[in-house]
């Protein structure tokens, strides 16, 4: 190894460019074409390759040693090359007189070829400048790491003098390799710890590192690339910033426009906007619930609200239903009004005419009533009911949601309205899967069932009797989406008829064990077997048979109260001598005008003449036995004069009053329930529009605010006729028609149920002749 007193050697590559210069030059002293088929490496393949291996710079040295200095070598060849003889002078002029040139002329322009290779004379010789540049400083390093490693030798060799003499002074070692230690090395501080560094021939030591994790074998630690880690580490940072913001931001606003929503509505747009307090769980813990019941829908802790709920754990059951949340304490002293009998008195039904309300949409979903749980999805999603929707969420999403809808859309509030707008009774519409679920069911199971029993207590407080209506029954009992699954009716019909038909009466039994407690015997007043079975599309005779096993096992449970069963669309006069040997059993028939066009089309006039005399009279005949069944209550009906609501007809379905209701390609649809001619009043002259219909009721002409008061009254009337009504619904999320509550709001309802100031004794006004459009 060379000392650090040696001269550093002459570039290889300087002297390689040198000889090729020399061997380049012509007789003219023009440097020839670089050849073109030949790549750079190739055309330079004799020069030094910075990764030689050491026996090839020892032969170099051999080269150095045996030739002539540089500047006498250059001179040499310089001077050989630029000489010419007399004779090719001449010839030379000779030549340029035979092209026209005399030797007092200007000289010739220069070839093109001479323009041309300038620029590339000056292009290689910047790139031999800059080779040698890389040359020169690749050489300076390679005496640094020399002397670097002269010096380590000479330090360990003192530190082994030094342990054979310790009386040798060590001071000036030592304060050698305190400045050692913060050497610079092209330009790269070299990190060290207090063990020495090795030579470069020695094994890799894990314990000798440099910055970012390279051994004591290399040479410069590279600034460049740390920077660029850094920037690296930076940019995914922001990355994952951006992607965290992405997401927030528009959950953040997604959850602020359902906090600025109306807070009428409740639904899926408000389920979150107000989380319960759940005070009532203060001083408790997980471990006062049985191990085995922790995280099941009897734990309190995994209930989303624990308001007005009796928290202490219990798992007892009633028909294997359990009464979790239930205070062992009741009152049944209340009256909803001084129109009605209080809780604790006798009613005298088809005497006192029910005045009641549905609370439809709550704990089983309508498309009409809660759009928004259905809106985000698209066609090819196929969410289009409850079945749909909870496969598509999943079991733990779909229990959020629903949990957060139950507890949102119908509070104590509710209950309270509901009384002091007149109402007596609350028809509460469930499924099947409030009881239990079946394999292959998405419904979230159980969770539902709390909120009705919570809801009856309500009721209680505020003295309103309940109706408690099976609103979806195994297997859907009429294919349509409010049955929990829209599509082929699988209830006492299909491969599964039997087997789900034999399911809703398991159903009833526990149903009729659990609400004949004492506690339910005052208030559970009306008990609904299955809502609107469809029998125009089912046999009848089957049907009568389940319903009649149905009434019997209700009753072999000791419900006394009234049972109610639907009339299947069959007309209110085909029931006359059917089911007439039951005591306390009442027909239900939903009355509205909107889903045939023989009633659609009639005009404002009619729509009220049809409720007076039609309806009316439909009443009166089947209140008598001799013409009909017997007791009769109508347990839905609303003031819509158009089927403009959306999802009204199903998700995605249109309109008859436009033409636009296509079933074809709808679940359950067919062409014989499709509609593609507009039949509003008008005849589409001029055009059927479901605008103004759908438009907030603010926008409403006084004069279709009255006809709407008007025809909501007229019903009041002719229902009464029989044992009264249950109005559908109380509220909804923006189907303002269908809503009780908007209606009072927008003041196309009465204020209080019986205070009226129209009944079918009365002249219906021309509401033509006060301006009202019948297209809208």
């Amino acid at each position: 190894m060379p000392s650090s007193s040696q001269a550093p050697r002459e570039s290889s590559t300087r002297r390689q460019r040198q000889r090729r210069s020399h061997q380049r030059v012509d007789s003219n002293g023009d440097l020839e074409p670089r050849p073109r088929d030949r790549p750079v490496d190739e055309q330079y393949s004799d020069s030094p390759s910075p990764s030689k291996s050491r026996p090839k710079r020892a032969q170099h040295r051999e080269r150095r040693s045996s030739r002539e200095p540089e500047s006498q070598h250059t001179r040499t060849t310089a001077s050989s090359s630029a000489a010419l003889s007399a004779g090719q002078l001449a010839q030379l002029d000779q030549l340029n007189r035979q092209l026209g040139w005399d030797e007092q002329d200007p000289p010739p322009p220069r070839r093109q070829r001479d323009v041309r290779e300038e620029p590339r004379v000056r292009r290689d010789v910047a790139v031999e400048r800059e080779r040698e540049e890389r040359d020169i400083d690749r050489e300076r390093r390679r005496q640094e790491h020399r002397e670097r490693k002269r010096r380590r030798r000479e330090e360990e060799e003192r530190a082994l003098v030094a342990e054979r003499d310790p009386e040798e002074p060590v001071e000036r070692h030592s304060k050698h390799r305190r400045r050692e230690k913060g050497r610079v090395v092209s330009g790269q501080r070299l990190e060290r710890g207090e063990e020495a560094y090795y030579s470069e021939k020695d094994e890799v030591r894990d314990d000798v590192r440099l910055r970012g994790g390279g051994t004591s074998s290399d040479l410069e630690y590279d600034e460049d690339q740390r920077r660029r880690k850094r920037r690296k580490r930076i940019f995914i940072g922001v990355g994952v910033l951006i992607l965290i913001l992405a997401i927030v931001i528009p959950v953040g606003v997604v959850l602020s426009q359902k906090k600025s929503g109306d807070p009428q509505t409740g639904g899926a747009a408000n389920a979150t906007t107000t989380q319960p307090a759940n005070s009532n769980l203060e001083g408790m813990t997980e471990s006062d619930v049985p191990q085995q019941y922790q995280g099941t829908y009897l734990d309190p802790f995994s209930w989303y609200d624990t308001d007005d709920f009796n928290v202490t754990f219990t798992s007892e059951m009633v028909g294997g239903l359990s009464v979790m949340g239930l205070n062992d304490t009741w009152d049944d002293d209340k009256r909803a009004n001084d129109k009605v009998p209080g809780l604790g008195d006798t009613w005298q039904y088809g005497t006192t005419p029910i005045r009641g309300i549905n609370i439809g949409g709550w704990l089983c979903l309508e498309p009409l009533i809660t759009p928004s749980f259905f809106e985000p999805y698209t066609t090819r999603d196929n969410v289009i009911d409850e079945y749909t929707l909870t496969a598509k969420l999943g079991a733990s999403r779909a229990k959020s949601m629903l949990e957060q809808h139950y507890s949102s859309f119908v509070s104590e509030q509710t209950f309270a309205d509901i009384q002091a707008a007149g109402f007596d009774h609350v028809r509460i519409p469930f499924s099947y899967w409030a009881v239990t679920t079946y394999d292959g069911d998405p419904y979230v199971p159980n969770v539902s069932w709390r909120y009705l029993l919570r809801g009856i207590e309500w009721a209680r407080k505020y003295g309103l009797r309940i109706n408690l209506d099976l609103h979806g029954a195994p297997g859907s009992q009429n294919g349509w989406n409010h049955s929990g699954r829209q599509g082929a009716i699988g209830w006492l019909n299909g491969t599964d008829g039997t087997v789900n038909g034999d399911r809703t009466l398991a159903i009833h039994q526990q149903l009729s064990t659990f609400f004949t407690q004492p506690r339910y015997e005052n208030i559970i007043a009306m008990y609904g077997l299955v809502n609107e079975p469809r029998m125009v599309e089912l046999d009848t005779a089957t049907v009568l048979n389940w319903t009649q096993t149905a009434v019997t096992t209700v009753r072999n449970n000791n419900f006394t109260g009234v049972i109610i069963f639907g009339d299947g669309f069959m007309g209110l006069d085909k029931w006359q001598g059917q089911l007439q040997n039951e005591k306390n059993l009442l027909l239900d028939v939903h009355q509205y005008v909107i889903f045939n066009v023989q009633q659609i089309v009639l005009n404002h006039h009619d729509k009220i003449k049809f409720a007076c005399e039609g309806w009316t009279n439909q009443a009166t005949r089947s209140m008598n036995t001799a013409t009909g069944f017997g007791p009769t209550l109508c347990g839905e009906w609303s003031q819509a004069d158009t089927d403009c609501a959306r999802y009204l007809n199903n998700v995605g379905v249109g309109s008859r009053w436009e033409g636009t209701l296509n079933m074809i390609n709808t679940p359950g649809g067919s062409s014989d329930g499709s509609q593609l001619s507009p039949t509003c009043p008008t005849a589409n002259s001029p055009t059927c529009s479901c605008e103004s219909a759908n438009a907030d009721p603010s926008t409403w002409s006084a004069e279709y605010k009255q006809w709407l008061l008007t025809f909501a009254e007229a019903q009041m009337h002719s229902f009464e006729q029989g044992w009264g009504w249950f109005y559908w619904t109380w509220q909804t999320e923006s189907a303002a028609q269908w809503s009780y509550k908007a209606g009072l709001a927008a003041g196309t309802m009465p204020n209080i149920t019986w205070d009226r100031s129209f009944d079918c004794s009365q002249d219906i006004p021309d509401f033509g002749g006060l301006g009202l459009l019948e297209n809208y």
